[in-house]
């Protein structure tokens, strides 16, 4: 195939995800997914192998090809109109809350692959409003949990299997409009990837998915292969003394990932499943290796990953799990990034803030007299890199969303934000210094309001790097009045009426000694 007729193919699979993904949040009902835009979509060839996919939300993205592997298994066969439904932790999802849906692409009657997508949903049932209960012990504890099974048959909704889900939430008119929206974001897929196959053809078609793979693979090779070949170690820890261990060996063109002696696996919601911790490896070796590559299958061929089972980072069950596609993926980012610093120090930064600082906040809506869940991640400081400081209040690494707007957040929740500012002071210091963290004030109004928090960098402060300083570890409070409680960073608290939540959040890491840039 022509250069310019691959390239060209390749950008229109790229954009068939792109419009999938801007369909899903403007159809969507919940501000988690129309405003943060907490969600994902992709292409992926008839094996189940990705081949294009929308700038979403990396740990969806490289988790999100073990969900479409799963409604591939046991499947008795594909029929136009099918569509998958799943959030299994341990049947290829990442936690409850993201709802995956995978769809097959007919033309006519040939199989000409998949589409898929993902988004958080702010509540699937569980033990507190939001589903991520800071202090679950195991994953019934975490809300509904679906294995791969088919929420459209040839076009027709199962009813009982719709009418089941939207009876174990809280908020059933919202999951409704948001499953709608997924519905409608596979319907754009379907169409545009059908629209490609009947304008270029079938195969041309299938053969691009091939060539973009076995060029992503090369090219990932390359990547690795500008790297020293040698062993890499480093030991991060979530606050509770998580400990994640990674060795990086370098070979010719290939590297293997080990993270045997990191923890056993424990009864909080921390641990990862496979598929969580292979997308963080994922997105940590495309962005210091080769920011540019298109991902796809072919990229991670040359990643071998080593992920002992029993784990935190390759749980069994019924080990717990909300916490580990939203914090632990983070902790693994920030080891492998530890251990490559010193043979790439003008690509690897210090550490950012390393959290997503998750708060969920539910309860009676005192204007409908109807429950609500509020779910958002907010930002923090990013770490300082040779030649630039790090940036401010923004979401890194495994994260990829925007925050919730003032007014979005005010009109549809009974809460008010009250201060939502950088924090003076929370970067560390270097010669390029880290990022600063946010702090966010939200005031329950006119009832009583349950919190959950998890977060983590609120003992474990953030790394500088090369004589940098540390950023300032994140803190959560309480006040009432002119009373302040300090708030765990994975916890539960019941707020009473007028009660405030402060949430303020790490920076991120110091590059260099402190002293005059050479390059102002």
């Amino acid at each position: 195939m022509d250069p310019i007729t691959l390239a060209v193919l390749a950008h229109a699979l790229k954009g068939v995800a792109e419009e999938m993904s801007a369909a899903l949040v403007r159809t969507a009902y919940s501000p988690n997914i129309k405003e943060r835009r907490d969600c994902s979509c992709a292409i992926f060839d008839p094996q189940g192998g990705m081949v294009a996919q929308a700038e979403n939300i990396p740990v969806h993205l490289g988790a999100m090809p073990f969900s479409v592997q799963a409604a591939l298994q046991g499947r008795q066969g594909w029929d136009p109109g099918d569509i998958v439904v799943l959030n299994d932790p341990y049947r290829g999802g990442a936690h409850l809350p993201d709802i995956t849906f995978v769809a097959p692409v007919f033309l006519e009657t040939e199989l000409l692959g998949f589409v898929a997508n993902r988004a958080h949903h702010a509540d699937v049932g569980g033990m507190v409003p939001g589903s991520l209960p800071p202090r679950a012990r195991e994953i019934f504890q975490e809300g509904v949990r679906i294995p791969p099974v088919k929420l459209w048959r040839k076009g027709q909704p199962d009813q009982d299997l719709w009418h089941f889900l939207l009876a174990n939430v809280r908020t059933p008119w919202e999951r409704e409009g948001d499953l709608l929206a997924q519905k409608a974001a596979v319907e754009i897929g379907l169409r545009r990837l059908a629209a490609l196959a009947n304008r270029w053809g079938k195969d041309r078609l299938l053969s691009v998915f091939e060539t973009l793979q076995r060029q992503g693979e090369e090219r990932m090779r390359r990547a690795i292969g500008r790297v020293p070949k040698g062993h890499y170690e480093f030991t991060d820890f979530l606050d509770e003394g998580i400990q994640v261990r990674v060795r990086v060996v370098v070979g010719e063109g290939e590297v293997t990932v080990d993270f045997s002696g990191s923890s056993e696996q424990v009864e909080l919601p921390v641990n990862a499943p496979l598929a969580v911790t292979a997308s963080a490896v994922y997105y940590a070796f495309r962005a210091l290796l080769d920011p540019g590559i298109p991902p796809n299958a072919g990229v991670w061929r040359p990643i071998r990953i080593v992920a002992p089972e029993g784990t935190v980072v390759n749980a069994r069950p019924p080990a717990p799990v909300g916490g580990g596609n939203l914090e632990l993926s983070q902790r693994i980012v920030d080891a492998i990034f530890g251990a490559l610093a010193q043979v790439l120090p003008d690509r690897v930064p210090a550490a950012s803030q390393g959290t997503m600082n998750n708060v969920v906040i539910g309860g009676i809506d005192p204007r409908s007299g109807k429950p609500y869940t509020f779910y958002e991640t907010i930002g923090g400081g990013m770490g300082g890199r040779r030649g630039k400081p790090g940036l401010n209040g923004i979401h890194t690494h495994m994260t990829n969303t925007l925050n919730t707007p003032v007014e979005a957040l005010e009109i549809a929740y009974p809460l008010r934000v009250e201060r939502y500012e950088l924090r003076d002071g929370s970067g560390g210091a270097g010669q390029f210094p880290g990022g600063k963290g946010i702090r966010r004030d939200i005031r329950v109004l006119g009832h009583r309001a349950v919190v959950s928090l998890l977060g983590d960098r609120r003992k474990n402060r953030p790394w500088g790097l090369f004589g940098g300083a540390p950023g300032a570890p994140g803190a959560d409070f309480l006040l009432m009045g002119r009373k302040s409680t300090r708030l765990p960073g994975k916890g539960v608290v019941e707020v009473p009426p007028a009660g405030l939540i402060s949430i303020r959040t790490p920076g991120g890491g110091g590059y260099g000694r402190p002293g005059p840039s050479p390059n102002p």
